[in-house]
């Protein structure tokens, strides 16, 4: 199983006639991704073909036509799509977002960084009394290793296996993934570091805790704000199976602003070391350096290997 994207998954790309549309889109289905249709209003009717190199799944190698339809809600209707994947500019996001939920798709994973912070709170607010689920924004997407990837999630670092991976930077996600390669993931998901996001790590968390297919979860945070803090407390109350977890910035010199923009430090608030306290107080086994995470890891599953004799 998976959390959020599955090899069922129907997916459309707004913007996929761009440059970076067209570059992931063609990454996507040499993963195996159902990519079902793009979203243009300015070219629709039209369709794209791709030639696709050959995927980890053995599909591509020889071209896929994608058509491209005129909104969501008609490539909705004529495809059965249930996932959009945005690569529109920052000043088309929000309005991007808002027909999407308009037209009902349960998620909208919106890549597009440098989007204002009151656009994503706007399009945040609609999406989600829609019924909307949205990852990002300023993301990497997510990915469900042998099944589907919606994003820029490279799909070639890891293999399919029973760990989960929440992760506010997308660097980070590609390191732990190819860390712990030999050992595989059910899903990945970057969910962006920007001040607010649509799915959480507290989202994720509870996702990955109902799923059978996921056995540890790993959590890479990062300096600023709370969000790591508030997980802490979530999983002291909530979450039974093993976590692991990695923050960045603890060489984050004080008084700088660095990395995303929700990377904002006040006083000890916010701080690395505050973050891995906070986890740590919480049952959570923090590394200081990405390698040391993955160390944390393998001995965490062998550790539950020897207590339930398997």
């Amino acid at each position: 199983m998976a959390v959020f994207l599955s090899k069922e998954s129907k997916i459309l790309v707004q913007g996929m006639t761009g440059g970076e549309g067209m570059k992931h889109t063609r990454r996507m289905l040499a993963a195996g991704t159902d990519v079902v249709g793009g979203v243009n209003p300015r070219k629709a009717g039209r369709s794209v073909d791709f030639d696709v190199p050959r995927g980890l799944d053995g599909r591509g190698g020889t071209p896929v036509t994608v058509p491209v339809f005129g909104s969501v809600r008609e490539g909705m209707a004529a495809t059965g799509a249930d996932v959009t994947v945005v690569f529109v500019p920052p000043a088309f996001a929000k309005a991007a977002v808002l027909e999407a939920a308009d037209a009902g798709i349960a998620l909208a994973v919106v890549i597009t960084e440098g989007i204002p912070v009151h656009d994503a709170v706007a399009f945040h607010a609609y999406a989600a009394a829609k019924g909307t689920r949205v990852i990002g924004p300023n993301c990497p997407g997510l990915i469900s290793p042998g099944q589907s990837n919606a994003g820029i999630i490279p799909a070639d670092i890891t293999k399919p296996g029973h760990l989960g991976l929440v992760s506010k930077s997308g660097t980070l996600t590609y390191q732990l993934m190819y860390e712990l390669r030999d050992i595989g993931f059910s899903t990945c998901v970057g969910i962006g570091g920007d001040p607010v996001v649509g799915t959480t790590h507290i989202d994720c968390l509870a996702a990955f805790q109902d799923d059978p297919d996921t056995d540890l979860v790993v959590l890479i945070g990062e300096i600023g704000g709370d969000a790591e803090e508030r997980a802490a407390a979530y999983i002291r109350d909530h979450v039974t199976k093993p976590v692991v977890g990695y923050i960045a910035g603890f060489t984050a010199p004080e008084g700088k602003t660095m990395g995303h923009a929700g990377a904002i430090v006040s006083g000890s608030s916010g701080t690395a070391q505050a973050k891995k306290a906070a986890l740590e107080a919480a049952g959570v086994p923090v590394g200081d350096t990405p390698t040391e995470t993955a160390r944390l890891v393998l001995a965490r599953l062998e550790a539950e290997r020897v207590a339930t004799g398997g």
